[in-house]
């Protein structure tokens, strides 16, 4: 499956430079930032799905709650053959989903002023022939874990985060320029070693899913 490359939101400042004589050549600061420059608004202007992917991320929000802001999403991605067989086999896929919320500033990179972690592990159990879910946050810790009849009910629960609480109140500051990143992905380095070898660099392992926006609080429905 296709990785979907985006990048934050900068606001570069730029400055000119005059050559004081003919062929003289910029000041290497100037030219490392330049570079640093173009680099970043080229990436900035790279349509979302720039590798032909067709996976996004839907229905994303973030609303004001009495101690937070909480997250919403869906995440509708088909699982590959190739995952649906080691699921079978019973190896257990981790993925994680991670949230950023960044203030722009105009002189250098995006500063993240909050970031919350969510880790699941999707696993199919022989003995009972259920698929468990379990979800783990961080902040203070806390672990679920719901079982289901089928795959399509697991994936169901597993692409649907809703009201995730992501940042204390604070973070968010009415009337400034912040950005909110946000990736889901599919853990590989918590794959058996063996699969981590012999699958490396193979698309249909490679799970990555980002989303870039403008910071939007919606108050609590």
């Amino acid at each position: 499956m296709h990785r979907v490359n985006t990048t934050a939101f900068t606001t570069p400042c730029w400055t000119s430079w005059t050559p004081a004589e003919p062929g003289q050549r910029p000041p290497v600061g100037w030219r490392r930032w330049a570079i640093g420059a173009l680099l970043a608004l080229l990436s900035w202007c790279a349509p979302a799905h720039a590798d032909g992917s067709d996976i996004d991320v839907v229905d994303l929000r973030v609303e004001q709650g009495d101690d937070g802001l909480y997250l919403s999403a869906g995440v509708p991605f088909e699982l590959p053959a190739i995952m649906e067989d080691a699921l079978a086999k019973g190896i257990a896929l981790h993925f994680t989903a991670q949230a950023v919320i960044l203030r722009e500033r105009w002189y250098w990179y995006d500063k993240p002023v909050a970031t919350a972690t969510r880790q699941f592990r999707l696993s199919f159990q022989p003995l009972i022939r259920r698929w468990r879910l379990q979800v783990v946050t961080d902040g203070p810790a806390l672990a679920l874990s719901q079982n289901f009849d089928t795959l399509p009910e697991a994936l169901s629960a597993l692409q649907r985060i809703a009201r995730w609480r992501v940042a204390d109140s604070q973070a968010h500051k009415p009337g400034a320029k912040q950005n909110l990143a946000f990736v889901f992905q599919l853990d590989s380095g918590k794959l058996p070693r063996p699969f981590q070898i012999g699958n490396l660099g193979q698309k249909d392992w490679n799970l990555v899913v980002r989303r870039n926006q403008r910071l939007v609080v919606e108050p609590a429905q």
